[in-house]
């Protein structure tokens, strides 16, 4: 399972996500990919997940399937995310 935050590094959302990304890894020991949408690989991402409100969260499978997406603010609490990070 693989747990990713999609959002822009330099927009007005980025240090929620920042410190969010910190206090979830000083929680649960595991870390969150980031994934930066004004990449070339990062729009490919956002094109083939549709995703189009940063910051958005997604929870796929090990084979690339969708099993649960938040998108926008306020972010999930961290219990909903950790259940899907291994």
């Amino acid at each position: 399972m693989r747990v990713l935050v999609v959002y822009k590094q330099e927009s007005d959302h980025a240090r929620e996500v920042f410190d969010y990304l910190n206090d979830f890894e000083r929680q649960t020991g595991k870390t969150i990919e980031e994934i930066d949408p004004d990449t070339r690989d990062g729009a490919q991402f956002c094109r083939v997940y549709d995703v189009v409100e940063y910051p958005s969260i997604l929870a796929l499978s090990d084979d690339g399937v969708l099993q649960h997406f938040w998108r926008g603010r306020p972010l999930p609490t961290m219990s909903e995310v950790s259940y899907y990070v291994q």
